[in-house]
């Protein structure tokens, strides 16, 4: 089976990016199908493809996977009409290829929601399946971030129901997500729950090893965020512990922030105003570097902006990636991966916006490396029993090769 997956975002391990993209493709490969992937540009990427002047695109063979990546910039610092511009941009070249590449199924996936409008075309114009991946709820993320402008809602509220309704199948990567699918979805239409995954020799607790990060001291207990730095994120939560631990006088305990995003020179500006020393920030890292770095960490914190349609709408890469690790995780914010974290006793969870209890969480861990050890370990047994990337893979392969028999 030949497969055209569109995703503008995609990254390899030689990158900073999510990597799920990269593995499920492997994984169709492994299989014997032919995967061209359709990409986008940006820094992070860890794309490096010959330039095709003619074409105007940059193409070629990524271990095995197709790649077409078209010259459209991205970053997450970029502003929304800037991002919207991109969106459209990548849309509207991806439909070219939709209409005259040749293959047998179409696969996109969010963000952004545009993603969809080749497979559309795909599917209408040339009756192809198609499978769409929802990685975010749109427009119900946006509008709780407070986007207000109604036009912009309202055409997102149109391909969102014209993705669910045209697509073959879809996939929802939380069950927040798979329940949204199915509250706009036809009745009947196959609806299949892959969340993110762990790599689990990526990231593996063998990796752990004293930290050269800067600024950083032998017996600090380092608590690291490793993603994206933006408004959803909710990282002026992180400044308020730090607050919390300096006016305990606590020099131990170290917040360490690895990404990039719109928001983190805002941040770093705002914790050297404070003179929070406790704060470090560093720069994205490869994935295939941020494994070893991540299973040093004493802890992983996951935090996002206290947005109820986050609780159950999201599956954050970073969890998965300190679970893999073997760390404890403190999260402060309710919802599916809350009760995962208390029901295998992998970590912490704290309510939000309560940064006295987040201190307290990160300090009882920095006083008892048995607990820590214990946590760890039972992080990394529910990555290996539920989150190996290896069999979420399988299950992603299987739900390609359904919908194509089906319609075949």
């Amino acid at each position: 089976m030949r497969i055209l997956y569109f995703h503008q975002h995609f990254a390899t391990p030689q990158g900073a990016g999510g990597t799920r993209s990269y593995e499920f493709a492997r994984a169709l490969v492994a299989c014997g199908h032919a995967v061209t992937m359709v990409c986008g540009a940006h820094a992070q990427s860890g794309l490096r493809l010959p330039w095709d002047p003619v074409a105007g695109w940059s193409r070629g063979d990524v271990d095995g996977i197709d790649v077409i990546s078209l010259p459209l910039a991205y970053s997450n610092r970029d502003g929304l009409a800037r991002r919207a511009a991109t969106f459209v941009g990548f849309a509207a070249r991806a439909l070219r290829l939709a209409l005259t590449e040749t293959y047998d199924l179409a696969f996109a996936t969010s963000t952004p929601l545009t993603a969809a409008l080749p497979g559309l075309a795909a599917r209408w114009l040339r009756g192809k399946p198609f499978v769409f991946e929802v990685r975010d709820l749109w427009p119900e993320l946006p509008r709780a971030l407070g986007v207000r402008n109604p036009l912009l809602l309202g055409a997102m509220s149109v391909l969102e129901w014209a993705a669910y309704r045209g697509a073959d199948a879809c996939i929802g990567l939380s069950p927040g997500i798979v329940a949204g699918i199915r509250r706009r979805a036809p009745r009947g239409r196959a609806i299949t729950l892959i969340p993110n995954g762990s790599d689990l020799e990526l990231f593996h607790p063998r990796l752990r090893a004293p930290l050269t990060l800067p600024g950083l001291a032998q017996g600090d207990f380092v608590a690291g965020f490793t993603g994206a730095h933006g408004p959803a994120n909710g990282l002026d939560a992180l400044l308020d512990v730090a607050r919390e631990l300096r006016r305990r006088g606590d020099e131990r305990i170290k917040l360490a922030f690895i990404g990039d995003g719109k928001e983190k020179d805002r941040l770093r500006a705002a914790a050297t105003a404070a003179g929070l020393d406790n704060c470090r920030f560093y720069d994205p890292v490869p994935k295939e570097q941020l494994g070893a770095i991540t299973a040093s960490l004493d802890c992983g914190l996951m935090v996002l902006k206290d947005v109820p349609a986050f609780y159950d709408g999201t599956s954050p890469n970073k969890f998965f990636d300190y679970a893999a690790a073997g760390i404890p995780v403190v999260n402060n914010y309710p919802g599916w991966l809350a009760g995962l974290i208390t029901e295998a006793g992998a970590g912490v969870v704290v309510p939000p916006g309560d940064p006295v209890a987040f201190a307290d969480a990160l300090q009882a861990l920095a006083a008892d490396p048995g607990r820590c050890r214990r946590a760890g370990a039972a992080a990394r047994m529910l990555a290996e029993q539920r989150f190996a990337r290896a069999d979420l893979s399988g299950r992603f392969v299987d739900t390609l090769q359904a919908v194509a028999s089906q319609l075949s």
